[in-house]
C-alpha cells in the first residue's frame, strides 16, 4: 500500500497548540491569575430560543413511530433548502433548491470540494489565511500559489494582469473569504467584480467562503458573491451556521453551487450532487429543523441580536485600540479585529507580553501565513464582561 505523500508536505499544527502550552505554563507559574482568551473564534452565546424549540419539536417527532424519519437525503431536506433559497431572495438573489447543498460546516466542504477537481491545479490562496485552505490543497497536490495581503491594500488582494507574478501564476481555483478571517476586511461589491471577471477571463473557479456574512451591517457591502453580475458562472459559495446561528456545537452548512457552473460542458453541481450521494452522510434531521428555524423571520431577529452582542464586544476593544494608538482592521462588519503588533515586536513576542502584563491571550499573526508576522487577531466572540474586562487591562 502506497500513502498519500502529500500529508508529508503539511507543516504540524502547532499554532493552537503551542497556545495551550504557553497559557498552561503561565498559569502553573501563576496559580489563581485569571486569564482572558480572546484567540479561538468559538462562540458563547446559547442557541437561539426558536432553534431550541424547533429541534426539541424534532426529537419528539423521532420518539413517535408515525413522524420517525430515517436516513435523510444526502443533499439536505426540501424544506431547509427552502429556506435558504429564501434566504438568498431576500439578498436580491435567486437560487434553486436544486443548487443548494446542505453540510456539516463550511470546513468540511471548502477541502471536500476538491474531490471533483482535476489534479495538479494551480490555486490562488490570500496570506495571511486561514489555514484550512492551505492544508487540504497540501493534502491534494495542488499547486499553492499566495496573493499579498497587506496594510497598503487594507488585506484585501487584488487580481493585477499587469504584474509579472499575475501573469506567471495564473489561477485555477481562488479561494476568496468576505468578510475574512483572520483579518475581518471585506471586500466591497466593485472589489469582487473585479475577482469574477478574472475568474471569467482564465476560466478559473473562485471558492467564496461567506461564513461571517451575517456580520455585515454596511448595506453598500455584498453578503454573496451571487451579488455580482456573472458569478454563477464562476464561483462555489460556502458557509456556515457556525457564527451566523451559534451552532459550533452543533454542525450544519451549505454549499451553493449554481446550474449555470460548468467546466468543460460538465455541470460541477451534478459532480458535487454525486459526491455527497457517495461520501456523505447528510446532516441529522434534528439539526436541519433548527436550521430551518434560523432562516425563519424569528429565527433571523433572535439571531441578529446574538450578533449585536458580538459587534458591541468588537466595538468595546475596537475603542481601546482607537484610545492606544494602534493600527487595525475589521471589528466593524467581522468579529475579528486585526491589529498591528505595537513596537514592531513579533506576533509571538506580543503574544507572551499581552499574556504577561494584561493576563489576556489573542492569536499571533504569524500562525497565519508569512504577511501575519507582526499582527495580531483578536476575537469578539467572548462575554461582555471578560472583553471590558480584558481591554481594561490592555496595555502595551
Amino acid at each position: 500500500m502506497n500513502i498519500n505523500e502529500n500529508y508529508l508536505h503539511l507543516q504540524d499544527s502547532y499554532l493552537f497548540i503551542t497556545i495551550a502550552k504557553k497559557i498552561a505554563e503561565y498559569q502553573a507559574k501563576n496559580p489563581g491569575c485569571p486569564v482572558i482568551r480572546m484567540g479561538i473564534g468559538d462562540v458563547t452565546l446559547p442557541l437561539a430560543p426558536v432553534v431550541v424549540e424547533a429541534m426539541g419539536r424534532a426529537v419528539m417527532e423521532m420518539g413517535r413511530a408515525e413522524t420517525f424519519r430515517g436516513y435523510g437525503p444526502e443533499q439536505g431536506y426540501d424544506f431547509l433548502r427552502r429556506a435558504i433559497a429564501n434566504h438568498y431572495a431576500r439578498k436580491g438573489v435567486g437560487l434553486g433548491e436544486d443548487e443548494i447543498f446542505v453540510s456539516d460546516g463550511a470546513k468540511s466542504d471548502l477541502g471536500n470540494i476538491l474531490d471533483i477537481v482535476g489534479a495538479g491545479n494551480t490555486v490562488l490562496i490570500p496570506d495571511p489565511v486561514y489555514p484550512a485552505y492551505v492544508d487540504t490543497n497540501i493534502m491534494a497536490g495542488h499547486r499553492i500559489a499566495y496573493m499579498d495581503g497587506n496594510m497598503g491594500n487594507g488585506f484585501l488582494p487584488l487580481p493585477d494582469p499587469y504584474s509579472e507574478r499575475d501573469r506567471d501564476r495564473k489561477a485555477d481555483i481562488i479561494y476568496l473569504c468576505s468578510p475574512n478571517n483572520p483579518t475581518g476586511a471585506v471586500y466591497n461589491k466593485e472589489q469582487l467584480a473585479l475577482w469574477v471577471g478574472y475568474a471569467l477571463e482564465n476560466d478559473a473557479l473562485i471558492l467564496f467562503d461567506s461564513a461571517y456574512e451575517a456580520f455585515v451591517r454596511d448595506e453598500g457591502l455584498p453578503t454573496s458573491i451571487y451579488q455580482v453580475s456573472g458569478a454563477e458562472k464562476c464561483a462555489i459559495e460556502v458557509c456556515s451556521l457556525s457564527k451566523t446561528a451559534g451552532f459550533t456545537g452543533v454542525r450544519c452548512g451549505y454549499t451553493v453551487v449554481p446550474r449555470a457552473l460548468e467546466r468543460g460542458g460538465v455541470s460541477l453541481g451534478k459532480l458535487w450532487l454525486r459526491r455527497q450521494t457517495t461520501k456523505f452522510n447528510g446532516v441529522p434531521y434534528i439539526v436541519q429543523r433548527g436550521a430551518e428555524a434560523a432562516f425563519s423571520d424569528e429565527g433571523l431577529t433572535q439571531n441578529r441580536s446574538n450578533i449585536d452582542y458580538y459587534r458591541g464586544n468588537a466595538r468595546i476593544i475596537a475603542e481601546r485600540l482607537t484610545q492606544l494608538g494602534i493600527w487595525f482592521t475589521g471589528g466593524v462588519n467581522a468579529p475579528y479585529i486585526w491589529l498591528r503588533c505595537p513596537d514592531g515586536v513579533s506576533s509571538w513576542a506580543f503574544f507572551d507580553r499581552l499574556l504577561d502584563r494584561s493576563h489576556v491571550v489573542g492569536t499571533p499573526g504569524a500562525g497565519f501565513g508569512k504577511n501575519g508576522e507582526g499582527f495580531f487577531r483578536l476575537s469578539a466572540f467572548g462575554r461582555r464582561e471578560d472583553t471590558l474586562a480584558a481591554m481594561e487591562r490592555f496595555t502595551l
